[in-house]
C-alpha cells in the first residue's frame, strides 16, 4: 500500500490527470451497464465536459444532471474558436478558468463583482451586487459567454434581459449552488430556450463552472 502511494506521490500531473480521466471512464462504463438512463446527458459531443466535472468534483452525479441545449456545446466552442469574452458572476469562478489556454484563443475573461461601480449600483437600487453585475457586463458584452457557478440573483437576471432584448448571449453556463432559488434559476434559464449548459438540481459552485469553461477551452487547445 505504502509503496503505490509513493509511486503516485511522485507522478507528473499529466500522468495524475490521465490515470484520473481512465478512472472516471471506466466508473462511467459500470454505471451505464448497471442504470443505462443514468447516462442520458453523455454523449459523444458532452463526453469531456462531464467528465471535466467529474474530475473536478468526484460526483458522479453530474453523469445524470447536466443539462445541454441544443447545439450548446457547438456554440460554446465556436465562441470561443472566435474569440468570445467570458463574463462570471464571481471571482472564485474566474479565477479557476486557464489562463493560458484562455489566452491562446484571445479569449478575455471578466468578473464586475467588485467593480466600484456596480457595488455603488447595488447600493443605490438595493439589490444584490451579482445582479448589478450582469447589467453592468450586459452593456459591456452582451454577446458574451456567461458563467454563473454561485449565485441565482446572477442567473435570474440574465434569463430578464435575455427576454428583455438587452442580452444575447452565446452561451449560458448556469450552474449556481446552494437552496434558495438555485434550482427555479436553472430552471428558468432551460425554460427560456437560449443556448445553455446547466447542472439541474442543488448542486453546482464556481468550480463546476470553471470546468465546464476549461473544458470547452481545452477541446480547442490541447
Amino acid at each position: 500500500m505504502h509503496e503505490n502511494v509513493t509511486e503516485s506521490s511522485s507522478l507528473p500531473p499529466e500522468e495524475i490527470e490521465r490515470r484520473s480521466f481512465a478512472i472516471i471512464g471506466e466508473e462511467l462504463d459500470r454505471l451505464g451497464r448497471a442504470e443505462p438512463e443514468a447516462l442520458s446527458s453523455l454523449t459523444a459531443e458532452t463526453d469531456a465536459i462531464v467528465k471535466r466535472v467529474i474530475h473536478t468534483t468526484a460526483d458522479f452525479d453530474y453523469a445524470r444532471n447536466m443539462y445541454f441545449s441544443p447545439g450548446a456545446v457547438a456554440a460554446g466552442l465556436d465562441a470561443f474558436r472566435n474569440g468570445t469574452p467570458v463574463v462570471t458572476d464571481t471571482t472564485m469562478a474566474l479565477s479557476g478558468i486557464n489562463k493560458l489556454a484562455a489566452g491562446k484563443l484571445g479569449v478575455e475573461t471578466h468578473c464586475l463583482i467588485a467593480d466600484p461601480e456596480v457595488r455603488q449600483a447595488a447600493e443605490t437600487s438595493g439589490t444584490t451586487r451579482s445582479r448589478a453585475a450582469i447589467d453592468a457586463a450586459a452593456v459591456r458584452w452582451p454577446e458574451a459567454v456567461f458563467v454563473v457557478g454561485n449565485a441565482p440573483t446572477a442567473l435570474l437576471r440574465i434569463r430578464e434581459l435575455i427576454r428583455d432584448g438587452r442580452l444575447k448571449p452565446r452561451l449560458v453556463i448556469g450552474v449556481p449552488v446552494g437552496f434558495v432559488n438555485v434550482v427555479e434559476s436553472k430552471e428558468a434559464i432551460i425554460d427560456a430556450g437560449t443556448t445553455c449548459i446547466v447542472a439541474q438540481g442543488r448542486k453546482g459552485g464556481s468550480n463546476v463552472a470553471a470546468a465546464i469553461v476549461n473544458a470547452l477551452l481545452y477541446t480547442l487547445t490541447r
